[in-house]
């Protein structure tokens, strides 16, 4: 318990000190975070039962994960890595938003995803939890974001455990591995230099 908290309040810390800094950094950005690729156009439904797109997120930094509600392996730590990152980000305003893609749409219908979604403490405005047809899907993750999907022998989905970062221009901008116990650490340091760049692009 007390490395829990230890862990917890290490992360509140941090994204305390990225967000206070913000207009304090160097005007360079870390090559890691180097544009990859562009996310193409794509709308899903989201855990309301509304259309959700690209269109939806244009001007705001955001981070995608994958899972499916009935995952008994790695979906649970990632969703909690995100859950954390939604405690941190409430200080970003309107700036950054989560978004979780189911990877066994047939099941996730938008009601399950409601479910699984209050669980975890998301906001349906901040945190959307998006399903969909499975081509639309595999467009998305595979094509859009550049991560593998696949099937495992039992029939179950097999998915990328990576989180990703895109910027407000929909430009893939980063990953990291949502099982690393420091992800959410790293993506608050990230979202800060794209929250700074985003600042210096508009003046």
């Amino acid at each position: 318990m007390k490395q829990v908290i230890a862990f917890l309040a290490a992360v509140t810390l941090a994204a305390l000190a990225f967000f206070s800094l913000k207009g304090r950094h160097p005007d360079r950005i870390a090559t890691h975070l180097e544009p990859i690729a562009d996310v193409p156009e794509f709308q899903l439904i989201d855990q309301t039962g509304k259309p959700f797109g690209l269109d939806d997120l244009r001007g705001k930094i955001w981070v995608a994960s994958f899972l499916f509600t009935r995952c008994q392996g790695p979906c649970p730590v990632i969703s909690s890595r995100m859950a954390e990152l939604n405690q941190s980000i409430a200080r970003a305003g309107e700036g950054v938003r989560l978004v979780s893609f189911s990877v066994d749409p047939e099941f996730d219908q938008p009601e399950v995803l409601a479910d699984y979604s209050a669980k975890l403490g998301a906001d349906p405005a901040r945190w959307k939890f998006l399903t969909g047809s499975r081509e639309d899907v595999e467009d998305v993750v595979v094509k859009g974001l550049l991560q593998p999907l696949a099937k495992e022998a039992d029939g179950s989905p097999a998915h990328s455990t990576r989180i990703v970062l895109v910027d407000g221009a929909g430009r893939l901008r980063g990953y990291q591995d949502g099982r690393d116990s420091e992800s959410v650490q790293k993506l608050l340091m990230d979202i800060g230099d794209l929250l700074r760049e985003n600042s210096r692009s508009t003046k």
